[in-house]
């Protein structure tokens, strides 16, 4: 009778702490290198070398590479919607200034300026671009230049008005259901695109209003005798030659907010903005030629008026347009996976979560886990995509929404990576605004204070999205409501977990 030969079982460890920071600081190294050199400053080669050097930590604590590979795959499929809807966002992009919405919201905005609330407004206009866009990148390249040149002329201190750019931004891009950002915290945290938009309304708003009160104390104190408005009438003039402005183009704006209060599928409501675009752009600006509206939609607009801000500004979108973010949030999402599956997260923080039994404590462990992530390994996508999977277990065990996660991961992981100049947010901004982000950070006042808030509110018990859809508001009163999207398994066991918790008395019942 033949031996049967025993298979050999391989042995798995975590790594050591060793193990568990060299791909950070090699990803970490390598940008900093990058930025520091200006010859690339780019993430995507660095996240390839980190990728390969998780891999290895993974082998030597007994994974094989088909295992190392799985949980890259795996967080890239939870990733995929994201991804899909921004290939269709640049298209979005593109048909809203082409269809003339766009160019309209800028016309009209800059018609509220005035020097005195210059600051508010600025921040509102950058807000509503960003909003529309989906990219405080694109908000602040474009509009933002605009208002640093303005708030030169008003004799403002080039921080201050660089700070409220960032400001309004960045809630913009944080509002868009069109953003990279928004998409990828959703979908890392499994939870609904809309849930997740609603979600953030809860952090993000009052932070706005506070961000404005203090941006309108600080601009009824300014100085306006240097009051230069040519750049911004010189802007208006460039749009009005350019397009048909007319208020019926704000509408596609109003589609999207629908579909936000619809909490329709992410991928559907682009889909409907979309065909409302072009259907503006055939009505309003006489674009019929299906080649040059597919032209368009592919490589983005091309607007040639004359005035240099308005080229740019108005010269945007375009699938063609996402692939660098796009290209970047696959390697991102792989690289976060290569450390959860090697175990170099859990290394890191495992044992932290086993010291979390408050929602507080929990959302404040959160938010420094991506500050850290945004630290040390320089991108805002890192900064979502490698404390979610760490941290959604706990969120279940406590019985909240999955949209609690995904807020929680934006308030920080979005927000403040724009604070460290080696990160991707940090390097760019300097570059587009030409002042250091340590200088206009104190100045950000909507990315400085939504962290802040976040963590002091989640202490006091308040401002909490539950598994069954009930919601904590700041008075304290806990009230019925929709529940967020969450995985089906998950969801079951988070809603158990909850009413375990209320029975207990460690969670709010809901009021009548």
């Amino acid at each position: 009778m033949p031996e049967i030969k025993e298979k050999k079982v391989r042995t798995v460890r975590l790594p050591n702490i060793i193990e568990a920071l060299l791909p950070i600081v090699v990803m970490m190294v390598l940008m900093v290198y990058g930025l520091a050199k200006g010859d690339y400053v780019d993430a995507h080669m660095p996240l390839m070398v980190a990728i390969v050097v998780a891999c290895i930590v993974g082998c030597v604590c007994g994974h094989t590479f088909s295992d190392m590979l799985a949980g890259m795959l795996d967080q890239l499929n939870a990733s995929m919607e994201a991804i899909l809807i921004l290939c269709t966002v640049g298209i979005l992009v593109a048909s809203f200034i082409m269809s003339g919405t766009i160019p309209a919201l800028i016309y009209y905005g800059l018609d509220l300026l005035t020097p005195k609330l210059f600051l508010p407004i600025g921040c509102i206009m950058c807000a509503v671009v960003g909003l529309a866009c989906g990219s405080s990148w694109t908000a602040t390249a474009t509009i933002g230049i605009a208002f640093l040149g303005i708030g030169a002329g008003l004799g403002i201190n080039p921080a201050i008005t660089a700070g409220m750019i960032i400001s309004g931004a960045y809630v913009g891009d944080k509002f868009s259901p069109l953003s990279d950002t928004t998409n990828l915290a959703a979908a890392v945290a499994k939870t609904g695109l809309f849930d997740h938009v609603t979600a953030m309304v809860s952090t993000t708003a009052p932070t706005f209003v506070i961000a404005l009160i203090l941006y309108t104390i600080l601009g009824l104190n300014i100085d306006t005798a240097g009051y230069d408005p040519t750049v911004a009438t010189d802007l208006q003039a460039a749009i009005y030659n350019g397009f048909n402005i007319n208020p019926f183009l704000l509408v596609p704006i109003l589609v999207i907010i629908a579909a936000c209060i619809m909490k329709l599928p992410g991928l559907v409501g682009i889909a409907i903005s979309v065909g409302c675009g072009v259907l503006f752009a055939a009505i309003f600006q006489g674009m019929t030629d299906i080649s040059t509206i597919f032209n368009t939609l592919h490589y983005g607009t091309g607007f040639e008026s004359g005035n240099e801000l308005a080229d740019n500004l108005l010269s945007r979108g375009g699938m063609d347009h996402q692939m660098w973010t796009i290209n970047l949030i696959l390697l991102a999402v792989a690289y976060g996976g290569a450390l959860a599956r090697c175990g170099c997260v859990e290394s890191l923080f495992g044992k932290l979560k086993n010291k979390l039994h408050s929602v507080g404590s929990l959302i404040l462990a959160t938010l420094l886990t991506s500050l850290f992530c945004d630290a040390t390994m320089c991108d805002q996508f890192l900064g979502i995509g490698v404390p979610a999977p760490l941290y959604a277990e706990k969120y279940d065990e406590m019985g909240l929404g999955r949209n609690m996660l995904s807020r929680t991961l934006e308030d920080c992981g979005t927000l403040w990576a724009v604070m460290f100049p080696w990160t991707g947010c940090g390097a760019y901004q300097m570059g587009v605004l030409g002042i250091h982000p340590f200088v206009y950070f104190p100045f950000a006042f909507v990315n400085l204070l939504n962290p802040i808030y976040a963590a002091i509110t989640a202490f006091l018990g308040r401002n909490i999205f539950w598994a069954d859809g009930s919601y904590t508001n700041l008075f304290g009163k806990t009230r019925a409501g929709k529940p967020a999207g969450a995985p089906e398994k998950e969801h079951e066991i988070a809603v158990k977990n909850l009413a375990e918790r209320r029975a207990a008395g460690k969670a709010p019942s809901i009021n009548a």
